[in-house]
């Protein structure tokens, strides 16, 4: 059985989210967010282990399942909506600021 969890419009870019996804894919959700808890980049990890916590609980809502043998079946960083800023710059001039955004989609399924 699958269980699925998802998070969106985060304000953090997808590429640098898909650095911390790509360490936890394919590992068991105790690994999971062990890694996550030591990890670098800790506000996208702090994103990602919420977003495995709730499909542990979801999982466990369910009741069907056995949290202690779930692991990380699919783990996708998805890019949301771009804010498009401008900053005033020299002579008159506008510069166009990017701030990106991601969507994290988390499956989980039992070994």
């Amino acid at each position: 059985m699958e269980v699925t969890a998802s998070l969106k419009h985060i304000r953090v870019t997808p590429r640098k989210a898909m650095l911390v996804a790509d360490l936890v894919r394919g590992k068991g959700i105790n690994e999971a967010l062990a890694i996550l808890k030591f990890s670098r980049r800790k506000r996208v990890a702090a994103y990602i282990s919420g977003v495995l916590k709730s499909a542990v609980a979801n999982a466990d809502h369910k009741g069907k399942i056995d949290v202690d043998t779930l692991y990380i079946k699919r783990l996708e960083i998805g890019k949301g909506p771009t804010l498009k800023r401008f900053r005033p710059r020299a002579m008159g001039r506008a510069f166009k600021i990017n701030k990106k955004t991601s969507h994290i989609f988390v499956s989980l399924a039992e070994r």
